[in-house]
């Protein structure tokens, strides 16, 4: 993992196109005969007891798309992606059981060795288990490599932080087991930022760990590696140790600060833009030199001298739990 010495450019966004001219028509768009992958994913359906309703051409990219219902025992979300929300999943058992209709399909691809994974409907998934439904209607994606692509194809529940980090950590691996001699920057699509795997490591060894208060530098400071997926890693991780035992030298400010009286949800946030000297420099440093700077302004920090008034004025920024 290199560090950025400029910040990345923003991601352009595609402009807007002229109405009509991209794609193929809804005719067009008729697909009597399924090759390659797409027979592969036909068969897979059938073999797991599923029924192939039709396929067609996504009018977008031309890709084949089989739309197809499911064993419900056959799909699995896919073991990267973010863990259950108890609380969305149970809503949405609720409504689909008032309405007594299922009406957006999950995602699925063909799994490595049998069945499927869906990459964006976990919680739909586990909506129709809790109402002991016996299949699943399914978009089936021949091409398996959309499993990776997680965080643009959820639509199910807003990603924090959090969510994302871990998903992308989990991405990682699978991506190390898949395509282990592949460099960290080949995958940069599906990861979206380099950071999210830092953080990922994080949360990982502490769930409660504050990564807002940390992320807007992390980010700006790391870019993909031109490294191995492995080496990359490592070099993730040892940057994930330094943030967490930073986190533990400023959750000790923050306890001294409680212990004067303060009462804030930005303590922690306070705290790291108090210590970070970023932005009176000149030129970006190494985000490990940096770490190692706010580390020892922490563990300098004079709560003597701070007032109230100081964190007002702050303006809060990330609060210390998300």
């Amino acid at each position: 993992m290199a560090t950025a010495k400029k910040r990345a450019p923003a991601r352009r966004r595609p402009r807007k196109a002229k109405a009509g001219t991209r794609g193929i028509s809804a005719l067009e768009s008729r697909l009597d005969t399924l090759s390659g992958e797409g027979a592969e994913a036909k068969a897979r359906v059938e073999r797991e007891g599923g029924y192939v309703l039709g396929a067609y051409s996504d009018p977008l990219g031309k890709n084949p798309l089989i739309i197809a219902v499911l064993p419900i025992d056959a799909i699995e979300p896919t073991p990267f992606q973010r863990d259950l929300s108890d609380m969305h999943h149970k809503r949405l058992a609720d409504v689909l059981d008032r309405t007594g209709m299922f009406l957006d399909p999950v995602i699925a691809v063909t799994a490595p060795e049998k069945g499927f994974w869906t990459p964006n409907g976990r919680h739909r998934l586990e909506a129709m288990r809790r109402l002991g439904a016996r299949a699943i209607t399914a978009l089936v994606v021949p091409k398996r490599e959309v499993a990776w692509q997680i965080l643009a194809l959820n639509t199910e529940k807003a990603h924090n932080l959090r969510d994302k980090s871990l998903e992308v950590i989990r991405i990682f691996r699978n991506l190390m087991q898949e395509t282990p001699g592949k460099t960290e920057k080949e995958f940069s699509y599906y990861l979206e930022q380099a950071s999210f795997v830092t953080m990922g490591l994080c949360y990982e060894k502490n769930p409660r760990f504050s990564g807002a208060v940390y992320n807007s530098f992390v980010r700006r400071l790391t870019e993909f590696s031109d490294e191995s997926l492995g080496k990359a890693l490592k070099a993730h991780e040892k940057i994930a140790n330094t943030l967490l035992e930073l986190d533990e030298r400023v959750a000790e400010v923050v306890k001294k600060l409680k212990a004067k009286g303060f009462v804030s949800p930005y303590l922690k946030s306070f705290v790291v833009a108090r210590s970070n000297p970023l932005r009176f420099m000149k030129e970006p440093p190494e985000l490990e030199d940096l770490l190692k700077t706010i580390r020892g302004k922490v563990e300098r920090f004079n709560v003597d001298k701070i007032k109230q008034s100081d964190i007002v004025a702050s303006g809060g920024g990330a609060p210390d739990e998300e």
